[in-house]
């Protein structure tokens, strides 16, 4: 890859030529100037990718994929770059990067500045503003698309995006004027840090900084007038839905399955009092479960919850599953088995965020399930509103991730390991982490205790 990526360099920036550098005019109608400057933007970003050692990530190799035949249509003479153009700037976005998402909406600006009724690259350059966070923009470039678009099943989609988003800003606009309301009413006037924090908050902002700004006025107005007041209780709902709302779109049925979709305050109080086990998939163990009257099968059948991980691969297609959890793997997860066993909640773990959206569209079963975990539980180990742990400890298991998650939720009476050893036996450092918080082992059950 190394070579390659060398040499479809070196082709770039013999077409476009290197930055800061003007592309000489080619004779015979070459290349659009606009391509050229594509071109150029795609040359630094292989640039980059160079500089950053051996690659390893299949999406970026697709990228690379996409950037070569981009350069073939722009050095093939009559040859109609601009789909290539698209497609390249679509397999940024689908690369999941903040680096990868800044070059498709460059590359979406050079495809509008090549057509300008182009709906494919209004679309393109709206996907790459949602994905950058910049909500208003990205609004605006999804209403010059749905002005092109004819076919109105097509727009529903953008159009509920577009819904999402400015729901979105109407939470933060709310907020604001709650807080300048009691700020009025206030002798004193308000506090002026917390002034500053509302001052810092606007629709307009990335999402990533609204959403600080939001955090600490809700924090800073929280201390200064405690949980129970009403003002500060409505704030926390509107703080809440502004959450849910910049995560995922409030979909009808088509999506969850007909579900009910759950996030982290339902949950807690799913959990809330009840005892859980984790019942690992192993053929020992499905054996047991399935024997009738065997001390096993009462054992889960005495818990509250019992929650499952993963494809089953050994335990009996009706076998109770009061929660199923899964972690999405590999480059396209979407294209996995359907989720078709019957559960009460499924909890689907995944990153980025677009392709756990295409997970669910593409695998969730109609009837399978209840309730299905939201946006805000998809990535609970390291979400900053969540457990925040850094991400280079390497990849987690499904139990340790449901682990770790009733362990912040603490609220569960109490939570036991079923059949965790031998092939099911989790890494070293989550049976570490377990280990420090096991309170009893039998021959059938590791009890854990948690905070």
């Amino acid at each position: 890859m190394g070579q390659t990526l060398t040499g479809l360099l070196t082709s770039v920036r013999a077409i476009a030529g290197r930055p800061g550098t003007p592309a000489q005019g080619r004779p015979g109608g070459g290349p659009d100037q606009a391509l050229l400057a594509a071109l150029r933007l795609c040359g630094d970003h292989l640039s980059a990718l160079a500089a950053a050692g051996p690659l390893t990530d299949a999406r970026r190799t697709r990228l690379i994929a996409s950037i070569g035949a981009l350069t073939t249509a722009c050095s093939t003479p009559g040859a109609d770059a601009f789909d290539a153009l698209l497609r390249t700037g679509q397999q940024a976005l689908d690369s999941g990067g903040e680096a990868e998402a800044r070059l498709a909406l460059a590359l979406a600006d050079e495809a509008t500045a090549l057509r300008a009724r182009s709906k494919g690259a209004w679309r393109l350059r709206g996907n790459a503003l949602d994905a950058l966070g910049r909500g208003e923009e990205a609004i605006t470039a999804y209403e010059r698309h749905l002005a092109l678009q004819q076919n109105t099943a097509a727009s529903r989609d953008v159009e509920r995006r577009i819904a999402t988003l400015r729901a979105a800003g109407d939470r933060i606009d709310e907020a604001l004027t709650l807080f300048r309301a009691g700020a009025d009413m206030e002798a004193s006037g308000a506090d002026t840090e917390v002034s500053g924090a509302a001052a810092r908050l606007s629709r307009h902002l990335p999402a990533a900084e609204a959403r600080t700004a939001f955090t600490d006025l809700v924090r800073l107005r929280t201390a200064e007038h405690g949980a129970g007041d009403p003002a500060v209780r409505r704030l926390a709902t509107l703080y809440a839905e502004h959450r849910r709302l910049s995560d995922r779109d409030p979909v009808a049925d088509p999506l969850l399955g007909g579900a009910e979709p759950i996030g982290v305050p339902g949950l807690r109080r799913l959990v809330a009092g009840r005892t859980v086990c984790l019942v690992a998939d192993t053929p020992r163990t499905a054996e047991q479960e399935q024997r009738p009257g065997s001390p096993l099968a009462a054992l889960i059948e005495g818990y509250d919850l019992v929650v499952r991980c993963d494809e089953a691969r050994h335990t009996a297609p009706a076998a109770r599953t009061d929660l199923h959890a899964c972690t999405l793997r590999g480059d396209t997860p979407w294209k996995g088995p359907r989720w078709d066993r019957r559960a009460g909640a499924r909890l689907v773990f995944g990153d980025p965020l677009p392709h756990w959206r295409l997970a669910l569209r593409g695998r969730l079963v109609p009837g399978a399930q209840d309730r299905v975990g939201d946006a805000t539980l998809r990535r609970p180990l390291h979400d900053p509103a969540l457990l925040g742990e850094e991400a280079g400890a390497g990849p987690a298991s499904t139990a340790y991730t449901v682990l770790r998650l009733l362990d912040f939720l603490g609220t569960p009476a109490r939570v036991d390991l079923i059949g965790f050893e031998g092939p099911a036996a989790l890494s070293p450092r989550e049976r570490e982490w377990v280990g420090t918080r096991t309170a009893n082992t039998v021959d059938t059950a590791v009890r854990i205790t948690l905070r």
